[in-house]
């Protein structure tokens, strides 16, 4: 797991991206006088949250690869006012 300051992320962004997605890397974060955030991709965080849901990895390997086969390279976007 990778640990970076906003402004470092900011100044790789691509490079931040590329780590989550095709490493399957977690990156954390920091900001001064603010909790720690983790970048994680989607597909990650579907298949963690199989897990919560089901309590087995079975179930969360069978959507991870549901995931896969779904993948549109597209995200909700969201607006940060750091």
């Amino acid at each position: 797991m990778k640990t970076m300051t906003y402004s470092e992320s900011r100044a790789r962004y691509a490079e931040v991206l590329n780590a989550v997605t095709d490493d399957r890397e977690e990156v954390v974060i920091t900001r001064a006088g603010h909790e720690p955030v983790v970048i994680v991709s989607l597909k990650e965080t579907a298949y963690l949250a199989d897990i919560v849901r089901n309590g087995n990895e079975g179930s969360a390997n069978r959507t991870r690869s549901s995931t896969d086969s779904r993948a549109t390279g597209r995200a909700a976007s969201t607006t940060s006012t750091d």
